[in-house]
């Protein structure tokens, strides 16, 4: 292993006070909470923070909430990675000399919807004209179409998908914040309602309330804060589609592929070197895929890599150590909620019991829109 010098650092993290169910806060009473939260863990103020990037809500409605006057500004969405994608470009802003901290927020009132803007697709765009004609009703829906195909090109069965759900929530019951604690069974997982075939409800990510936050810097600043550290040293992102019925290959997600190969080069490290990974889970079948397409498993093998315990707790490539979306929290988009957990698990601080031991390097892995869309975060300790 050979770690490249590192592109940043976070130095502040935090989610909000509260997760779950919250209709006495609006969205941008999330987004506050959670910068607030993260700007108290590093010892900053709102007026210390010249960067800020965030996604669903405009950042200059959220930096004149915070009283921030920023040099530099992202507001880039492409869907629940876009906090992937903001680490990347706050990292690189940085090194340019944009600016010198930056706040990265996420806020979401995914179930109570108080002050959420609802995602409306016009009926002349493309996706209005090809595919919401035909009666699907977005994700549930319209991501079975990649799984159905995958399932029968692969023989992945509806038990596979449930032990996914079944895995993860072994890890949710070390998170006392999680949505979703109690152990479950593969048949449980199958007898909850049917969403969408193959999807059972508990195949689904949580629509809960909630958000989340990050602070980053220079590395060379960064052991001026009370926090550890927690290094930036891979990143990439990409966009293969808008229309879930255009991807090149339903069994393999091509921007996964070369955000995740990109973000491998530039830390220049082997998948070998991987103690602890995080992928966005939307829908059971979305970790198998990103197993595969990250390289850590060969086309087809994702599903018998969980059945042989090597994700659960104990085993050799510790995933989704929060209990993922589906089982800890989702609001709408995860992608925060992801590196929120990397950064406690390269940090040392997860919850007894989900703590990976001497982890030292965490890939987090996002999928934005309707699996059309990528960003890839390589962490380590400091």
């Amino acid at each position: 292993m050979s770690l490249t010098h590192p592109l940043a650092s976070i130095v502040g993290a935090a989610e909000t006070t509260r997760l779950g169910v919250l209709p006495d806060m609006s969205e941008l009473d999330l987004h506050a909470d959670a910068a607030l939260n993260a700007l108290a863990d590093c010892g900053l103020t709102p007026g210390d923070i010249d960067g800020i990037a965030t996604a669903g809500e405009n950042p200059a409605m959220l930096a004149q909430y915070l009283g921030i006057t920023p040099t530099w500004v992202d507001a880039t969405n492409i869907g629940g990675c876009s906090f992937m994608t903001h680490v990347a470009h706050a990292a690189a802003a940085i090194r340019a000399g944009l600016c010198r901290t930056v706040l990265i927020t996420h806020g979401e009132s995914g179930r109570s919807r108080v002050g959420h803007v609802p995602w409306t697709v016009p009926a002349h765009s493309l996706m209005g004209q090809f595919e919401l004609g035909y009666t699907p009703t977005m994700a549930a829906t319209l991501f079975t179409i990649p799984a159905l195909r995958y399932m029968k090109t692969f023989g992945v069965t509806e038990e596979d998908l449930a032990r996914v759900t079944v895995v993860q929530r072994q890890w949710a019951g070390f998170h006392p914040r999680a949505f979703r604690r109690d152990p479950v069974t593969i048949d449980e997982v199958l007898a909850s309602r049917m969403i969408a075939w193959p999807f059972r409800i508990l195949m689904c990510c949580l629509v809960t309330d909630g958000g989340g936050a990050l602070v980053l810097t220079a590395p060379d600043r960064a052991a001026d804060f009370p926090t550890r550290p927690v290094d930036v040293i891979g990143t990439g992102e990409s966009v293969e589609h808008l229309m879930i019925t255009e991807m090149k290959d339903y069994t393999s997600s091509r921007a996964f592929r070369v955000a995740g190969d990109q973000a491998f080069a530039t830390a220049g490290i082997d998948r070998a070197d991987v103690d602890h990974l995080m992928i966005y889970d939307a829908f059971a079948h979305v970790p198998l895929y990103g197993l595969e397409a990250l390289g850590f498993v060969k086309p087809g093998e994702a599903a018998g890599f969980i059945a042989d315990g090597h994700t659960a707790p104990g085993g050799r490539l510790p995933m989704n150590t929060n209990g993922g979306g589906i089982n800890y929290m989702h609001s709408g988009m995860y992608g925060m909620y992801a590196l929120q957990e990397a950064v406690r698990q390269m940090r040392g601080t997860a919850p007894e019991g989900a703590q990976v031991r001497d982890a030292r390097i965490s890939v987090v892995q996002g999928v934005g829109g309707m699996f059309g869309t990528a960003g890839t975060v390589i962490l380590a300790r400091r």
